[in-house]
């Protein structure tokens, strides 16, 4: 029996040994750690409502309202926000709302911090429903600058190109009246409204002269003028409405009164010798703006904008369509319109559209109204196309 007694000595010996060594091997060499959760992105986040604590991160778009409602200027709280996977996302399917709670209202409120609007934001929170829409509630973590996503993110200020496909999404593939009814309700949809007075120094930026920047180019004459000498007196440029305000009545009413889209500056005296009057070809030339012509009851300008006047004049058609508080504005094939709703003449106008087709200085235009104004774009610029889809 004296044996057995010796080995389970040995062993009990041994076992706080052994014991030892595997502590001071976990100690030097360590066991390993669970991967910390990658970052979502907003996609992802959308994806994964699931009552799960997670970290998303992306760009700050706008201060949610409603469920298919985001503020993207003149915000009116600190409660909410939206980000998106890019900075210029107007869809709010493509958005996740995000709640603010008291601890962190004084820094990413936006009624407070609107310049967050276009920064990258990286929160933790719980993935659940916020006013009825993909959200992120109860943040224990919020912070400006990028996360680790697990897949590429876009850039802050996005190309024209990078942006169309997914601002169109829902007018691709269609032609006719539904292209026509789904471009009124995208150039209808998540719009900042200027002031009249906002136009002012909208204009300063959208008609910017690029061979000197502190002046205009004027619209019909081509004349490069201080940005300073915008007013009512001869000599000062004023506020062209290329649609005309009095074929419709909607004077200058926030809305198409104000539409940067067929806004343009314009010496005050040309300005007025266009007054309301339709476009087609023909008439007397126009003292103070070589290349434009003008008889009873219509105007031809130069050249190089007829193609302009004509995309402005598709859009205000489309973008208007009487379901606001404006007139039904419609393209029609007759001058001498008067104050009805109406502009022509459609045949001069496709003909211009097709010898004139957009040009670089026309597309950053409007991609700079899209961007840094009314969130909106003029679609007969993008798609040239859609013009014969929809005005034959």
């Amino acid at each position: 029996m004296p044996g057995p007694t010796r080995h389970r000595r040995i062993v009990a010996l041994m076992v706080p040994a052994l014991t030892g060594i595997l502590v001071a091997t976990i100690a030097v060499f360590g066991f390993p750690r669970p991967a910390a959760a990658a970052t979502l992105t907003v996609a992802q986040a959308i994806s994964t409502q699931t009552g799960a604590s997670a970290t998303v991160s992306g760009y700050v778009v706008g201060e949610p309202t409603a469920t298919n409602t985001v503020r993207f200027s003149g915000f009116t709280g600190d409660t909410a926000l939206a980000i998106a996977d890019s900075a210029s996302q107007t869809s709010t399917g493509s958005m996740l709302y995000v709640q603010i709670t008291s601890t962190y209202r004084s820094s990413f409120g936006l009624l407070s911090n609107p310049t967050l609007i276009g920064r990258r934001l990286t929160v933790t929170g719980t993935l659940t429903a916020y006013f009825t829409h993909a959200g992120l509630k109860s943040p224990t973590a919020m912070s400006l600058g990028s996360g680790s996503t697990t897949s590429p993110t876009a850039t802050a200020s996005p190309t024209a190109s990078s942006t169309t496909g997914t601002y169109y999404a829902a007018a691709l593939g269609k032609s006719g009246p539904s292209l026509r009814s789904a471009l009124h309700t995208i150039t209808s949809t998540g719009v900042t409204k200027l002031s009249y007075d906002g136009v002012w120094e909208a204009l300063k930026v959208t008609d910017q002269d690029p061979s000197n920047p502190s002046n205009v180019r004027l619209f019909y004459s081509g004349i490069s003028r201080s940005k300073t000498l915008n007013g009512g007196s001869s000599g000062n440029w004023n506020r062209e409405h290329v649609w005309p305000q009095s074929h419709g009545n909607f004077g200058t009413s926030a809305g198409p009164g104000t539409d940067l889209h067929h806004l343009r500056p314009e010496d005050v005296t040309v300005n007025a010798l266009r007054g309301n009057l339709d476009f087609d070809n023909g008439g007397s030339a126009v003292s103070g703006a070589s290349g434009n012509y003008a008889d009873s009851d219509s105007w031809e300008p130069r050249t190089a904008v007829k193609g302009d006047v004509a995309r402005m004049l598709f859009y205000m058609a489309v973008r208007y369509e009487g379901d606001d508080s404006f007139a039904n504005l419609e393209v029609n094939n007759v001058t001498g319109n008067g104050s009805v709703p109406y502009t022509g003449k459609l045949s001069t106008l496709i003909a211009w559209h097709q010898a004139d087709p957009p040009d670089s200085a026309e597309k950053s235009r409007n991609q700079l109204i899209y961007s840094t104004y009314q969130r909106n774009r003029n679609p007969f610029i993008d798609h040239p196309e859609w013009v014969a889809s929809i005005f034959g």
